[in-house]
């Protein structure tokens, strides 16, 4: 509003839906923890000490946090462990100190609320009493919800895309995550899921992946992941990326590693900036694109640590740092949580903002995931407060279709959860099916996000046994191409 009789041209303060504040990057100060009082600067910032320190059970927990845990909290995730998850405890110190990053040392179990509450606990330390009780896992979930291992052109390279393939070198990560996407694959086994196993050795493995992509001229982006890279010995994964750089058709390289988060003193020891120095120089000469993706859900992941190995990553000559989230209730399902973490990464740590993928149809996931209506609200909340190049797409990874903007759904039954969803190319599952460009795949929301009238369609999809068999035919057909993948029965036209 102006004041005409003042004339002062200033404007009123606007309220907005989302107000900016700088936010400064903090180290939290890891001595609060009783089991690590003691640990020195020097200790902190050693890739070694970190990975010697990881927290692996209940019981290095404990030892971790004194008395500030009630018992309750060590005995739900006792359970979760034995009944629910999907991938084994494995906690960088650096993540868990991100973890109730503000705790003050106050009485016995008083941390107990605050660390329940923790968005990053939610998704690394996940504890029974967080998975829905009716619905754990959806009646359609999958160990490997994206087909990634049924699109193997050999072991271990997903060629999913025209143009684009994911190369997973190796099966272990610095850290586990609870929401993992290839749980089927990566980390050790847990009571529930008896992981798969690479057969050939390293090596080999590599060796296969450049024979197949030499054949395959067609093949221009690769996604060096895993697991991830960061526990590949740096000379064999500097002896690969060479190796991709002598292919000629190759002209993006990106390296797939949440551990720039989760361990960012890995990617600040000499030996790792001075090989990714000499491989982006290499890349540059030859016009090759070479990034980082980098896996941050939450603002109190980005600290000074993680800023500084972006910095060194640049700096050695890697064209961009991007990140790749993950959208999870309570976690980062609003558009603060979002827009405080993008203007961190953008602004302080120099990480581009690049994708939140909505959490992916795996067993025991229901309470991360959020509906596709929720996700569409989500970007509509984040546009105009970010730069454009800044302002990360929402995205829906589709089984047998790939990634598709949230907007980019051809019909959505909001009352069962169902949308679908159209795609122009076909996969190595598709080859001769003439109709994979023009069928309409199915995705679904979680049931306990729907109206009631909804929920009570799913619930009638008894007995359990006949909504398993619905399950196992739907990844049968994927697996076909000459057969039409169908809407679940009773389902709308």
């Amino acid at each position: 509003m102006t004041d005409r009789t003042s004339g002062d041209q200033r404007p009123a303060v606007i309220e907005q839906p989302y107000q900016y504040r700088r936010r400064i990057l903090a180290e939290p100060d890891w001595s609060r923890f009783p089991g690590w009082r003691d640990v020195t600067s020097e200790e902190w910032a050693s890739a070694q000490w970190q990975r010697a320190h990881c927290v692996k059970n209940v019981k290095q927990l404990r030892s971790l946090m004194g008395d500030r845990l009630a018992d309750g909290f060590y005995d739900d995730l006792d359970r979760d462990m034995r009944e629910r998850a999907t991938m084994s405890m494995l906690l960088p110190p650096q993540m868990l100190n991100t973890m109730v990053p503000e705790a003050e040392e106050t009485a016995p179990g008083s941390w107990t609320e605050a660390f329940y509450a923790d968005p990053i606990r939610r998704y690394m330390l996940p504890v029974a009493s967080d998975r829905l009780a009716e619905w754990p896992s959806h009646p359609f979930a999958t160990r490997d919800s994206l087909h990634e291992h049924d699109m193997w052109a050999v072991e271990g390279l997903t060629h999913r895309y025209p143009t684009k393939v994911l190369a997973e070198l190796l099966s272990t990560c610095p850290q586990y995550c609870g929401h993992c996407t290839r749980m089927d694959l990566v980390g050790n086994s847990t009571p529930t899921v008896d992981k798969r196993r690479m057969a050939l050795k390293p090596v080999d493995r590599q060796t296969a992946i450049l024979d197949y992509l030499r054949e395959h001229p067609g093949v221009r982006d690769v996604v060096v992941s895993g697991g991830d890279v960061a526990n590949m010995p740096w000379k064999q994964l500097e002896r690969f990326l060479d190796a991709l750089l002598e292919i000629e058709t190759i002209r993006d390289i990106r390296l797939a590693t949440k551990a720039l988060m989760g361990l960012p003193q890995h990617w600040l020891q000499d030996e790792i900036v001075d090989g990714m120095g000499r491989v982006a120089k290499r890349a540059a000469e030859q016009g090759v694109n070479l990034a980082i993706h980098t896996h941050v859900n939450h603002v109190n992941s980005v600290t000074p640590a993680v800023a500084r190995a972006a910095a060194a990553m640049l700096e050695a000559g890697v064209r961009d740092v991007r990140n790749q989230g993950v959208l999870m209730r309570g976690v980062n399902d609003s558009p603060e949580a979002l827009l405080d973490l993008c203007f961190a990464m953008q602004g302080e740590a120099n990480i581009l903002p690049y994708y939140f993928y909505m959490c992916d149809m795996i067993p025991n996931s229901e309470h991360w995931r959020t509906s596709v209506a929720r996700a569409q609200d989500l970007q509509h909340a984040l546009m105009g407060y970010l730069p454009g190049y800044a302002t990360p797409r929402i995205i829906c990874d589709v089984p047998m279709v790939g990634k598709r903007w949230v907007h980019q759904l051809s019909e959505y039954d909001r009352e069962l959860g169902i949308s679908y969803w159209t795609k122009n190319y076909r996969t190595s599952l598709e080859a001769d099916d003439p109709d994979a460009l023009t069928r309409r795949y199915p995705y679904y929301d979680p049931i306990d996000t729907l109206p009631r009238a909804g929920r009570e369609w799913w619930r009638r999809m008894d007995p359990p046994e006949e909504v398993r068999a619905a399950g196992d035919e739907a990844a049968a057909r994927s697996r076909e191409a000459s057969e039409k993948q169908d809407r679940p029965t009773g389902a709308r036209p």
